[in-house]
């Protein structure tokens, strides 16, 4: 296929991806305002209708590996385009992700986060953002779920070494729960930027357990040896040799 249709293609899914989000957003509004359960089932509706029109508009596969977690434990993926995002949250039953803060003002992507739980942090205030949100954990006013936190804080492509928030290891130690790295290539097939989206079998695996009791350096040098080795085995098998 050449490139000039890959293109039209790619830009003909990301069109359909924003539209289908007015769409899940207009029909799943009133049970998203009756019930945080309305609005879990709207998102994972959402995630699972881009993961199928990705097969088919452009050729982009997607494989879970691992075990997806379903109990009360942070999940750390690593971050490469707004796939990863709907990925691993369809994967998991109750995910609540820490959020830019500017995000809560986006439509349907800001109301619905709220709604499920997310947490906005401010990345000019992170370490009161961070006290506040363990307060709320510990007093109950979070919601129950998987906590996912992307460890590097955005979006980072494959072959880009970019350091680890000292953020995660905070919570690692305040919160005492479990932790589940997550690796992935999808940044091989969906750049961080621009309309090309390539096709192929995107892979995004949950790896084993990292439990609590470690020194937050030594967990954080650990998670990311684990997630950078596993994504990079995982960029190799794409054809990413960069």
């Amino acid at each position: 296929m050449s490139n000039a249709v890959q293109w039209v293609r790619s830009l003909i899914f990301n069109a359909q991806m924003y539209l289908a989000m007015l769409v899940f957003g207009i029909i799943y509004l009133i049970p998203a305002i009756i019930s945080r359960r309305g609005a879990i089932a709207a998102c994972h509706a959402y995630c699972s209708y881009i993961r199928w029109s990705a097969g088919w508009i452009i050729g982009l596969k997607t494989e879970i590996r691992g075990e997806p977690p379903t109990d009360e434990v942070m999940v750390t993926p690593k971050h490469q385009s707004f796939m990863d995002v709907l990925m691993i949250y369809g994967a998991i039953p109750r995910g609540k992700f820490i959020m830019k803060s500017i995000l809560k003002y986006a439509p349907i992507i800001g109301q619905f986060g709220l709604r499920i739980g997310c947490i906005p942090v401010d990345r000019g205030k992170r370490g009161q953002a961070i006290k506040q949100m363990v307060a709320d954990v510990r007093a109950g006013r979070a919601l129950p779920g998987q906590l996912i936190i992307y460890p590097q804080g955005t979006r980072i492509a494959p072959g880009v070494k970019a350091p680890y928030k000292i953020g995660t290891g905070a919570l690692y130690k305040e919160l005492a729960q479990p932790v589940v790295p997550v690796a992935t290539n999808i940044g091989v097939f969906w750049p961080k930027r621009g309309v090309m989206r390539k096709p192929g079998t995107a892979v995004f695996e949950f790896l084993p357990r990292i439990e609590p009791g470690l020194e937050v350096s030594e967990f954080m040098a650990r998670l990311e040896r684990e997630i950078e080795t596993a994504s990079d085995r995982l960029n190799k098998e794409a054809g990413f040799d960069g």
